[in-house]
């Protein structure tokens, strides 16, 4: 299994459960929640791909893999 899959699915729920402890709802107007969860779920694929980009990179230089 690629390596870089790995870290999505490791990496995604650790950023699902930190962006939880935003109050994106507040940014927007009211009554525009399903709005707010789109940007929450492009706020946490966006972050996540940069967090495995960099550990993927890291590892990659380092070689520790």
């Amino acid at each position: 299994m690629n390596i870089k899959i790995i870290l999505y699915i490791l990496i995604i729920p650790l950023t699902i459960w930190g962006l939880e402890s935003l109050d994106i709802n507040k940014y927007f107007k009211k009554n525009r929640y399903y709005q707010s969860r789109i940007v929450a779920l492009f706020l946490t694929l966006a972050i996540s791909y940069l967090v495995a980009s960099f550990f993927y990179d890291f590892f990659l230089n380092s070689k520790f893999i």
